[in-house]
């Protein structure tokens, strides 16, 4: 088998396997109107409040050109306000409103749901997810 061949991928069955997770939130996130990435933004926020666009980005390891036009969408939703900070007026703080608060308790259901539909093994996807950090890891470091 040549090195060639798309079945030796590892890149492939990530894209493939990423496609069809993202596939399966959308009709969980439906009812909370929100995308993927937008769920993404939100549970940064729902662990952390207040936080820059740095911080955010960091942590959602979303860049800022993908990230200001999904914030503008949820503020735009009323989930979220972007601010002026305190200590530098020139960076913007990303603060939950009361409604991006309580939208919180109806997600709390979607990683339960997920897990009940597609997690069966536990151990197996505590791991995946451990190897796909690495995977990460390793990449970000090449790539500095």
């Amino acid at each position: 088998m040549s090195l060639l061949s798309l079945d030796l991928q590892i890149c492939h069955a990530l894209y493939s396997s990423a496609n069809a997770l993202v596939r399966a939130y959308r009709p969980l996130l439906e009812p909370l109107g929100l995308t993927y990435p937008q769920y993404l933004v939100m549970m940064s926020l729902w662990e952390r409040d207040g936080v820059n666009i740095r911080h955010l980005s960091e942590h959602t390891r979303l860049d800022a050109g993908t990230l200001t036009p999904i914030l503008k969408r949820l503020e735009a939703k009323s989930l979220l306000r972007r601010e002026s900070s305190e200590e530098d007026e020139r960076q913007k703080r990303i603060v939950l409103t009361a409604e991006g608060k309580q939208l919180r308790r109806k997600a709390e259901k979607v990683p339960v749901t997920m897990a009940g539909l597609y997690l069966k093994d536990l151990e197996k996807a505590r791991k995946l997810k451990q190897l796909c950090e690495e995977l990460y890891q390793t990449l970000e470091e090449a790539e500095r």
